[in-house]
């Protein structure tokens, strides 16, 4: 066996549970026909990307000069790019924001990983809210830290105040919330963030030592019913926001997003020169010279949500009528039903049987629920109904 690095290796060679049934998909697709496969396994957008990201593209390809458009940017981002999206949060959100707080990244991801190799030491801990996206855990352990899991309020899809309390610590470095929540599509309340603040500010006082609020917002625009996503910065002040165009333009293949340390941050400017430290270690620097302007110009634009939103009260009611149990999603393009028995791997192992592909929860942290990824034809959704039908009188 090759002389590597044995944690690099076994990730390289697992693919996730989402990318297997994704794959199985791809199979069945051809063998039975795509109008009789229901795959809802991955979260890839499906609508288009606004025009007008189109239209921008076009511009600055005909308009710029090619060596310019196409060259290195700051390590940070182009000045005016961060300028143009400081101006977005505030006519957005209120916020005041410096374009020097912010660092653009290859999406969220790259600014989660930035984050928590700027921030932990070796050994500490960071606290995650299960359901939670299964690569906190791979970015959490590549800095060198611990996750600690903190169970699921399956009722609302808040926060288990009870057990954070408890699980909170002196070694506990940082926190990470999602929200609107993959997979659950639950969107943190004020109060939910009162209360988080709160504490957070009680414990980093009680330390001695701030307690980093790291706040994963790829979804915060994509929520239903006429909600509002609270501004997390607003409730606590040692706040970083890993914010992605990815879900909100309909650009997952461009890999374009920012950090944002908090105004208020303690210690503003070292934990920015962390964070920016650790994107050069990491080699995320200078994001891609088109996409970081292509995204500036379109950053108070989003896709068409009314169709996740149809998709998203079609399977509510549905599922409800057919008896399965689920919190109603706030936001994103997932939902996360309860599954008919407990044993959730063995219950999307039996829906494959039905062509219906969906992702068990014991993945996101949360075993007895299925997630399911509706960003899909709404005759996907309308038609699928009859193979979680068949499903369900499996079971009765």
């Amino acid at each position: 066996m090759a002389n590597v690095n044995k944690r690099a290796l076994g990730l390289g060679t697992q693919r996730s549970v989402i990318r297997e049934l994704f794959e199985f998909g791809k199979k069945r697709i051809a063998e039975v026909g795509e109008e009789n496969v229901f795959d809802f396994s991955i979260g890839n957008p499906s609508v288009p990307a606004p025009e007008k990201v189109n239209e921008t593209a076009i511009r600055l390809l005909q308009e710029m000069d090619s060596t310019v458009l196409h060259g290195y940017t700051s390590a940070q981002g182009d000045a005016e790019v961060r300028k143009k999206i400081a101006a977005s949060l505030q006519r957005k959100h209120g916020y005041q924001a410096s374009p020097d707080s912010l660092y653009m990244c290859t999406g969220a991801a790259a600014g989660l990983v930035g984050c928590l190799n700027g921030l932990l030491n070796p050994g500490e801990e960071v606290i995650v809210f299960a359901p939670y996206f299964p690569e906190y855990k791979v970015f959490i352990e590549g800095a060198g830290g611990k996750m600690n899991l903190i169970s699921a309020d399956i009722d609302a899809f808040q926060i288990d105040f009870d057990e954070f309390e408890k699980q909170l610590n002196e070694n506990t470095k940082a926190v990470i919330i999602n929200s609107p929540n993959n997979p659950s599509g639950a969107v943190y309340s004020e109060e939910t963030l009162e209360r988080l603040g709160k504490i957070l500010s009680e414990r980093s006082e009680k330390y001695g030592a701030a307690i980093y609020l790291i706040s994963d917002e790829p979804y915060r625009e994509i929520v239903f019913d006429g909600k509002k996503v609270p501004w997390v910065p607003d409730f606590y002040r040692n706040t970083l926001v890993c914010y992605s165009w990815s879900k909100s333009l309909s650009l997952p293949g461009e890999r374009m997003g920012y950090v944002l340390v908090s105004e208020d941050m303690e210690d503003h400017d070292e934990v920015y020169a962390a964070v920016a430290g650790a994107e050069r270690t990491l080699g995320y620097v200078s994001a891609p010279s088109l996409f970081q302007r292509v995204c500036a110009e379109c950053a108070d634009d989003t896709s068409d949500i009314s169709v996740y939103e149809k998709n998203k009260n079609i399977l509510t009611q549905g599922l409800r009528d057919l008896g399965y149990s689920l919190v109603e999603p706030g936001g994103t393009f997932y939902m996360f039903p309860r599954t008919l028995i407990e044993d959730d791997i063995a219950f999307c192992e039996k829906a494959k049987d039905f062509n219906l592909l969906i992702v068990p929860g014991i993945g996101f942290g949360c075993p007895g629920h299925t997630r399911i990824s509706y960003c899909v034809p709404t005759e996907r959704a309308e038609r699928s109904l009859e193979a979680f039908a068949k499903l369900a009188e499996f079971y009765r």
